[in-house]
């Protein structure tokens, strides 16, 4: 199935560990660039991030969040470490015993040492388990919007497939009648120019022209080109970088077309190949 690199997502959890909020948002890049921005706590899971991510996708530039917010019992409760508080005390009144100018122990600073004063303490590990858990989920949410959102452009591609296709056939129905006319006009000039040529030379002459302008092999290669950009968009697999490659043909063809043209007819045809193809080169940028 066709996926947009462009999409979004928003991931919200509501756990005894905390609440959990995720919010990924990608856009179109030449290859796959993770942006994580996480709690100091939630550091150590980055690796395994990362790789969720490039499993999961293959092109993009995503940016992905998460903000955490502690239960609310976690904070307001604090429990004070006596022991090592009476210990911290005890120090300060030894050291007390050195001076002769003692001061009173600031509780306010005892309580400030590292350790005294500790929160209810949490099970990282739960915490760490629902966080992936999480992710994996916003992934795949994000995932399902860019397939809907791949869909639609699967969609304008194969239009855009049709019209080239159209173009294409009527260009190469209207190429003898076009190739006739500058037949006669060349045997006009020649008749007005009142020379004498040799049937056979004239004849061949107008067979080389006629061989210069002739567009068979590019209308040949625009729709077979045509075809593969229809296989292609059936494809299950990232096809972004196959579709560009196509593109590029594409213009080539309508490029030679142009500059093979002989009549206002066919200069028309391959401006609006030019159109329908640039259009389709600006929607597959986005496509993974």
């Amino acid at each position: 199935m066709i996926r947009s690199m462009t999409a979004f997502a928003r991931r919200e959890e509501q756990t005894e560990q905390g609440d959990l909020t995720w919010e990924i948002r990608s856009v179109n890049h030449r290859y796959l660039e993770t942006s994580l921005r996480l709690d100091e706590r939630f550091r150590p899971l980055e690796m395994k991030m990362r790789k969720l991510f490039s499993d999961k996708l293959a092109r993009g530039k995503v940016d992905a969040s998460l903000r955490y917010k502690t239960p609310e019992s976690q904070q307001s409760a604090l429990n004070v470490d006596h022991d090592l508080a009476k210990s911290v005390i005890e120090h300060c009144d030894e050291l007390a015993l050195l001076t002769t100018r003692p001061a009173p122990v600031d509780m306010l600073k005892v309580m400030q040492w590292p350790n005294v004063l500790q929160a209810d303490t949490l099970d990282q590990a739960a915490l760490n388990k629902t966080v992936m858990s999480s992710l994996e989920l916003a992934i795949e949410e994000l995932i399902t919007t860019r397939e809907t959102e791949g869909a639609a452009l699967q969609k304008m591609i194969a239009q855009r497939c049709t019209d080239i296709d159209e173009i294409a056939k009527q260009t190469r129905l209207v190429m003898p009648e076009i190739l006739e006319q500058q037949r006669n006009r060349l045997n006009d000039r020649v008749s007005d120019f009142q020379i004498n040529l040799d049937p056979e030379r004239l004849e061949q002459e107008m067979v080389v022209l006629a061989q210069k302008n002739d567009v068979a092999e590019e209308l040949d290669r625009l729709e077979s080109h045509i075809v593969e950009v229809k296989n292609v968009l059936q494809r299950d697999e990232p096809v972004g970088r196959r579709l560009d490659f196509l593109m590029q043909e594409l213009n080539r063809e309508a490029n030679t077309l142009g500059s093979k043209s002989i009549s206002t007819n066919t200069t028309r045809n391959s401006v609006d190949l030019k159109v329908l193809i640039e259009q389709m080169r600006e929607q597959i940028q986005n496509i993974e």
